[in-house]
């Protein structure tokens, strides 16, 4: 059953980090085209930054680009071809090796959070050690299921542990230091402390077996 999943990639080699990680407030979406044609290395991309000879200039200096071109500015938006150096580390390889498509690409903190569509698990357990092997930081966000024309998200929770997740979340169970304790979540929802910390274990153990097991079972 194919997946779409969102995941955070970061190294200082990752197209465009260099530009990235030297202009506060730059934001940088690559324009989604047909194709992951693993031998393309000139990209569209949509850069959001109110500067344009400064976004030049650390294009310039970035050791990820070969060269671009500008397509057009309006305001404080580019649209640029960019071709990737040699140097640049890039994803979209492995992903058209496990035949998946690259649906949304765009810069967040000093890396790139990705949605993928992917023919299976598998294929993201693949993508998952390349990017140990080039020391890629890779972070799994999410996986859906997709199930007919609506994805429909599935880590083999039922819905209370679904239900107890969420309200632990949301009222800073997880937090550092802890915002709520247990036993007043508990309550909030009717169940008692031991009904409630069962279903939180369970949760967190079948959402381990939904993603960081099966991703990483070969390490």
């Amino acid at each position: 059953m194919s997946i779409t999943t969102a995941i955070h990639i970061e190294h200082e080699r990752l197209a465009l980090v260099p530009t990235l990680r030297s202009l506060s407030g730059i934001t940088i979406r690559v324009i989604t085209q047909g194709t992951t044609n693993p031998g393309e290395t000139f990209f569209p991309f949509l850069v959001e930054y109110d500067h344009r000879e400064e976004l030049e200039q650390s294009l310039d200096a970035d050791t990820t680009v070969a060269d671009y071109e500008l397509v057009d500015w309006t305001d404080d938006t580019g649209i640029y071809y960019i071709k990737h150096s040699s140097e640049a580390k890039l994803i979209s390889t492995v992903v058209t090796d496990v035949n998946g498509f690259l649906l949304d690409t765009k810069t967040r903190e000093n890396g790139w959070l990705v949605r993928l569509l992917l023919p299976e698990k598998d294929a993201l357990n693949t993508i998952w050690e390349f990017a140990r092997e080039q020391d890629i930081q890779m972070e799994i966000l999410e996986i859906y299921e997709n199930k007919g024309t609506n994805g429909e998200q599935s880590y083999g929770l039922t819905d209370e542990q679904s239900a107890a997740l969420i309200a632990a979340y949301e009222n800073g169970y997880f937090s550092e230091p802890r915002e709520r304790s247990l036993e007043d979540i508990a309550s909030e929802m009717n169940l008692s402390s031991t009904a409630m910390s069962g279903r939180l274990r369970r949760g967190i153990r079948n959402l381990i077996d939904a993603t960081i097991s099966e991703t990483r079972s070969d390490q």
